[in-house]
C-alpha cells in the first residue's frame, strides 16, 4: 500500500523547489530522478561509502539514508552547485576544489568524486586552514579506492590556500 505523497519545500543549489514525495523517497533518489541533479552517486546504498554525501544546511550527509521530508525546509547543495554563475544558475567557473581535484590529480575513476568534493566544502566551510592530518582525518569518512588519499588532501589544502586568498575587486 502506498503513502500519500507529502509536499516539501527546500532549496537546492540557491533555487527554491517545491515537491510532493512519497514519505519512503529517498533524497538521493529525488535529487537524482525527480531534479535530474545526477552528481550525487549511489554506492553502498547502507550510508558507508559517501558517494551520496551532499550538503543539508551545510553539513554533510549521506542521501541514499536520507528521506527527502527530512529535508523540507532544508538548504541542500550538491556537486552540481560548486561551480554557479549567481543566482542558482549551474555552470559557472570551476570551485577552487574542483579545479585543484583536476589539477592535483585528486580523482581516478571518479566514482567518489562528487560525495569528496562535497565533504571537502564542509570541511573548509569549518575550517579554511586545515593541516595535513585534519584533512585525511576528515576525508576518511568517504571510501575512495583509486587514489589512497593522497592526491585528494594535496588538492583540499590547495583549495584551501587559494580559497584564504584575498579577492580582487575590479575597479
Amino acid at each position: 500500500m502506498a503513502s500519500e505523497p507529502c509536499p516539501i519545500s527546500l532549496t537546492v543549489n540557491g533555487r527554491p523547489v517545491a515537491a510532493s514525495v512519497e514519505p519512503r523517497r529517498l533524497l538521493v533518489d529525488f535529487l537524482r530522478e525527480d531534479l535530474g541533479l545526477i552528481g550525487a552517486h549511489i554506492g553502498c546504498e547502507q550510508g558507508v561509502c559517501g558517494t551520496c554525501t551532499v550538503l543539508l544546511d551545510g553539513a554533510s550527509i549521506r542521501s541514499c539514508i536520507t528521506f527527502a521530508v527530512q529535508a523540507d525546509g532544508g538548504e541542500i547543495s550538491t556537486v552540481e552547485g560548486l561551480a554557479m554563475k549567481g543566482e542558482g544558475e549551474v555552470g559557472g567557473e570551476l570551485h577552487p576544489l574542483q579545479d585543484e581535484f583536476s589539477d592535483k590529480q585528486g580523482l581516478q575513476c571518479g566514482y567518489c568524486t562528487p560525495g569528496m568534493l562535497m565533504r571537502a566544502r564542509e570541511i573548509l566551510a569549518q575550517n579554511p586552514d586545515p593541516t595535513p592530518a585534519q584533512v585525511r582525518e576528515a576525508i576518511a569518512s568517504n571510501l575512495c579506492r583509486c587514489t589512497g588519499y593522497q592526491f585528494i588532501a594535496e588538492a583540499v589544502l590547495a583549495a584551501a590556500a587559494r580559497m584564504r586568498e584575498p579577492k580582487e575587486v575590479a575597479p
